[in-house]
Parts: C-alpha cells; structure tokens; sequence
C-alpha cells in the first residue's frame, strides 16, 4: 500500500505542464495529468471489447507517472529513447507507488492492451492539437492520420 506522501507527489503529475505544448507555442497548455485523463476518456468511449478495459484505463493513468520527477522529455530535448526510458524506470523505482509493472508493460508494446494505449495516446494528442488550433497555430507535428472522424 503506498503511503501518503508518495500518493500525494504522484498527483503532483497534475502540476506538470506538456513541453510539447510550450514549444509549440500554445497558451495555457494542458497538464501531463489532463494529457494521462483524456486518454481515459477515449478509452471509455472507444476500448473494443476483447481488450480489458480496466488494464486499459491503468496504463493510460499511469504511462506517464514518472514525468512528476522527470518532466516531460520531448524529442527536442536530444534524449535518447533508451536514455528517457533509464530516466523514468529509476523515477518509477523511487516514487513508493504501485507503477513499476503498468510502465514496462506500456514501454514494451507486447499486449494488445498497450498496443491501443500507444494508439490513444497519439489520438488524445491529435484531438488536443485540433483544439489548440484555435489560436492560430500550426500543429500539424502534433498530429497523426486518423480515420475520418
């Protein structure tokens, strides 16, 4: 069970800001956290049915956890993925939550499960993009090919 200092520095993840966001230029971006629950949201609405859902829902909340020690690592940084990867196992290790699990198996891309977590979290991405365009933005980097919607 964790304790409740290490619960409270997890919901620090609500504080963190997406760089990708900053970068771009957007204005009052979204947090990791608001990032982590759109990728919820989606997975309510769009989770297929052979997938377990609850799975689903753990990997979106908790991919991203280790950016509360972090930051948001983007690829303008010049980190390597294997560096960024080191960076967020160690985070993971020393955060006092259940996390270590939910994020290899997301890093790992092996289950069905965090096949479409990767899927939504490109799409919450994709749709964040389309709504920040509205400040006359180019974000087109920010977004992928999605079926007609």
């Amino acid at each position: 069970m964790p304790s409740k200092e290490a619960l409270k520095e997890a919901l620090g993840l609500k504080d963190v800001t997406r760089a990708g966001w900053i970068l771009a230029g957007v204005q009052n971006p979204e947090s990791v956290a608001s990032h982590s629950w759109g990728m919820a949201l989606l997975a309510t609405q769009l989770c297929p049915q052979e997938l377990n859902l609850q799975r689903v829902l753990e990997l979106c909340i908790l991919h991203d956890i280790a950016e509360v020690h972090v930051g948001d690592i983007t690829p303008h940084d010049n980190v390597t993925a294997e560096e960024k990867h080191r960076l967020e196992s160690e985070a993971i290790q020393h955060m006092g939550i259940d996390a270590s699990e939910a994020f290899a198996e997301y890093e790992a891309q092996q289950s069905d499960e965090s096949k479409f977590v990767r899927y939504l979290d490109k799409l919450d991405m994709a749709l964040q993009a389309e709504i920040y365009e509205g400040q006359d933005l180019d974000l087109s980097e920010f977004k992928m090919a999605v079926d007609d919607w």
